[in-house]
């Protein structure tokens, strides 16, 4: 069982994590009776921690706000999260413009964490190696970030500079419904009250509809008054992806193929094709739009599905060529 000076720790990372606990819950954690609980709060307070008493039905104790324990109490397993979080987040571009910010956090866990496990997470992030290169995405700023979080959270309206691809400056007004990280960058989608570029079409759609902006085009964001409600049952992940297969590129592609939508959706995920009903028994319709067709033979092959291209006829070329190159690979000795 554990000594008295590692209950007392114990109690207050209990209170480090929020709210109200009660002392029931407390001695039940603790595994001591409720004076014990209350002998251990009043060393606290002789230590100086702010902790509070709360009365009534639901009374317990909690630290006063502002309160933050100097050294850092992490498990092996937490610290490694924390820091392998960091070192992803860096990696992948899901990070603020802050760029500094992530390796000064990790600079700080490591010189609080004990020897022993500070040099055992050196080793593993000494020895660790990535298949992909560092993300180069462009980062938006922190202020914007938890500005457009806030009035998500909180149904407001937000104000905002947006700096749109071909580098057009506007004002706009925008009722934020999430906030999605997609690919490496950051997105904010919702209903646009002012008029500007879409990030997934490239153009202009005018007031009043849902759109998409990169969060790092975004600057001087700023919650308004007043507030609103959002669609019912409103997915902005799933809005951002959709935005990006209906966006208007160069060729449209429709496609029926053979399958579930779960086999299909593992090579034509809802970012690259929107699924349709067909009236064929067994069979989907898939519409992808893209700028260049000569990535799509690969993928359709990847399919193992069976599939009847509709339109364009350039496909239909580029697949048959395709085809070619492969027997004549699959002959050579």
């Amino acid at each position: 069982m554990p000594k008295p000076a590692g209950r007392v720790l114990t109690l207050l990372e209990l209170l480090q994590s929020g709210g109200t606990r009660t002392v029931a819950e407390l001695a039940e954690r603790l595994e001591v009776d409720g004076r014990t609980v209350r002998r251990y709060v009043g060393q606290l307070i002789d230590l100086d921690v702010p902790v509070e008493s709360v009365r009534g039905r639901y009374g317990g104790y909690r630290l006063g706000p502002g309160y933050r324990l100097p050294p850092l109490m992490l498990s092996d397993d937490e610290a490694l999260a924390v820091l392998l979080g960091l070192v992803a987040g860096r990696r992948t571009g899901l990070v603020t413009a802050g760029h500094t910010a992530s390796e000064t956090a990790s600079a700080k866990i490591r010189r609080v964490l004990p020897r022993r496990v500070a040099r055992r997470l050196d080793v593993l992030l000494d020895s660790l190696a990535f298949t992909d290169r560092p993300g180069e995405s462009a980062t938006p700023d922190a202020d914007v970030l938890l500005t457009i979080a806030d009035a998500v959270s909180h149904r407001r309206p937000v104000a905002m500079r947006y700096t749109g691809g071909d580098g057009r400056r506007s004002e706009r007004t925008l009722h934020a419904y999430g906030i999605v990280a997609h690919a490496g960058r950051w997105y904010v989608t919702g209903k646009d009250v002012g008029g500007g570029e879409d990030a997934g079409s490239g153009k202009d759609a005018g007031s009043g509809e849902d759109r998409t902006f990169r969060l790092d085009r975004i600057a001087d964001a700023r919650t308004l008054p007043g507030s609103f409600e959002p669609p019912a049952d409103v997915d902005p992940a799933q809005r951002v992806v959709t935005g990006f297969a209906t966006a208007e590129y160069r060729h449209e592609v429709l496609l029926r193929i053979h399958g579930t939508v779960e086999q299909i959706r593992a090579r034509l995920p809802a970012s690259v094709a929107l699924l349709e009903e067909s009236d064929e028994e067994g069979w989907l319709r898939a519409r992808i739009r893209a700028e260049r067709l000569d990535w799509l033979p690969p993928l359709l092959a990847s399919l193992n599905r069976p599939f009847a291209i509709e339109h364009p006829d350039e496909l239909r070329d580029l697949l048959a060529a395709f085809a070619e190159r492969l027997t004549s690979y699959a002959r050579h000795p």
